[in-house]
């Protein structure tokens, strides 16, 4: 690793980037008995470490190949750091975002001075259109990771990190998307503070270094399969470069599901009064399902905030789910007697426990459904909780039911007509003009939609829940329909929540 070393040392980052602070987390200190601190790089100038191997790639470049132009594929924070660094250094940009790409991201790229193209919708058909303009126009081609002078770049961080940490950490806490932060951390520290443990962090759905660790190899996510949540590191493969650093020097990997990060933006906002990405909050809620794991106290423990562009709209839905991922909300489906009194019983049953969320629906002439958020103190409330409710109850816990909390939650109250038949399949339609007319343009006229409801949070994919007239016996020839659409789906008809509340 000493071949990095020497190239992380010799950086020319600071020409656009800052030294960012390392800052005592004392809220979340105190609450995880350890000393977590936060290296704030969402307040780098473009809100992210991108800058940084960005910068450093770009500089570096000679002046023939400054004089044809970069081009780079990204729908966020890499996009901004190409083109931020391209101003400072007087060179044109080319920027390919998928179609989908929210406006208030496109917007920032063209402010400083970027041309776009928009192209697909997934960044593997961005970053393949962009290779093809590069090669057809002469553009140098970025890479947001797999790049040597770009993981040096990131690398920085970690000298800043040791450099200003009073102590050697005991473990730090590193984003992983396509690996070039973490494998630029991993080499320094590793080189220089071989005890401290670098610790990778992912987005469960899209945990491609931890797949890779586990098969010795660089290994290929489906894209149905990717977390589209936290989208700075929605990546399907490990790069190959950093994979050869990471597999020598990251410690272990962590996942982190959308409930948790969630919390971990929260946690950050109580610590900074500042709002993080979900990726650039990933770091805490792998540092904190470690030190409860490990049952770790009075550690020195760092996190890397990695960055800061997130969108408002996504604020309603991230403060919805924050409570569930620190486990201080459950939400549960509730089969109560329609009989006089039951629902006074019922409530008394659920006592003074704060309640989040309550919809009741008249199920049949015996039977009501109730759908309710409440809140718990801890793991030992939340057990007694369903102990007493199931003693006199059918309950079914929701709180990790993805279409209970998207959608179902938002529809109580509307029932199947009559006894007509239906399949219910969930849905992530691309957040561009035209995703719902080829969705009804692929289906034709043979099914016919019974149900449909859409959510968005500012994303670039919608969440979309839809029911169709078919009987059981059709699943295989709607799915041919619905594979031909392209847009990622799964089946809900027997998810609990539709069962107790939709059907």
């Amino acid at each position: 690793m000493e071949k990095y070393v020497k190239k992380i040392l010799s950086s020319r980052v600071y020409e656009a980037a800052v030294e960012t602070p390392l800052q005592p987390a004392r809220n979340l200190s105190t609450r995880l008995d350890n000393h977590v601190q936060l290296k704030r790089e969402d307040m780098q100038p473009v809100f992210s470490f991108k800058i940084r191997g960005a910068y450093n790639k770009i500089v570096r470049l000679s002046e023939e190949a400054r004089a044809r132009g970069v081009i780079a594929a990204s729908a966020g924070n890499h996009a901004q750091g190409v083109a931020y660094s391209a101003q400072q250094l007087g060179i044109k940009a080319l920027i390919v975002m998928g179609r989908n790409t929210p406006s208030i991201k496109v917007d920032a790229v063209r402010a400083l001075g970027a041309k776009i193209v928009l192209h697909g919708d997934a960044y593997d058909e961005a970053a393949a259109h962009a290779l093809k303009l590069a090669e057809r126009d002469g553009y140098v081609f970025v890479h947001p990771y797999d790049d040597v002078d770009v993981i040096a770049g990131q690398g920085t961080v970690a000298v800043e990190i040791l450099n200003q940490h009073v102590a050697v950490p005991d473990a730090i806490f590193v984003p992983v998307g396509g690996g070039g932060l973490v494998a630029g951390i991993a080499a320094y520290v590793k080189y220089l503070a071989p005890d401290t443990r670098v610790i990778g962090v992912e987005a469960e759905g899209s945990a491609c270094l931890a797949a890779a660790m586990a098969a010795g190899r660089r290994v290929r996510l489906p894209f149905e399969s990717l977390d589209l949540f936290a989208d700075g590191v929605s990546v399907a493969q490990i790069g190959k470069e950093t994979f050869k650093v990471a597999k020598r020097c990251v410690d272990e990997v962590i996942t982190a599901n959308t409930d948790e990060i969630c919390a971990a933006i929260k946690d950050l906002f109580d610590d900074t009064r500042s709002i993080a990405e979900p990726a650039g909050a990933l770091a805490v809620a792998g540092l904190k399902k470690f030190v409860e794991r490990e049952g770790a106290r009075d550690l020195n423990l760092v996190a890397v905030v990695s960055g800061a562009n997130v969108n408002f709209d996504r604020l309603r839905h991230i403060s919805e789910r924050a409570e569930v991922g620190e486990h201080r909300e459950v939400v549960l489906g509730v089969t109560i007697p329609e009989t006089p009194g039951s629902f006074l019983k019922f409530c008394k049953t659920l006592g003074n426990r704060p309640v989040s969320e309550f919809n009741y629906r008249f199920a049949t002439d015996r039977e009501a459904q109730v759908y309710v958020g409440l809140q718990v103190t801890a793991a030992d409330d939340r057990a007694e909780l369903m102990a007493s409710l199931s003693a006199g109850y059918v309950v079914h816990d929701m709180t990790d039911n993805e279409a209970a909390k998207l959608h179902v939650r938002h529809m109580v109250g509307g029932r199947t007509f009559g006894s007509k038949p239906e399949l219910l399949y969930r849905f992530e339609f691309p957040e561009r003009p035209g995703a719902l007319l080829r969705f009804l343009t692929g289906l034709g006229s043979r099914w016919n939609i019974t149900m449909f409801h859409y959510r968005n949070h500012g994303a670039a994919w919608g969440r979309v829940l839809v029911g169709f007239e078919a009987e059981p016996r059709d699943r295989r020839s709607l799915g041919e329909y619905l594979k031909r659409i392209g847009y990622r789906y799964w089946e809900e008809t027997d998810n609990p929540a539709y069962q107790l509340f939709l059907r």
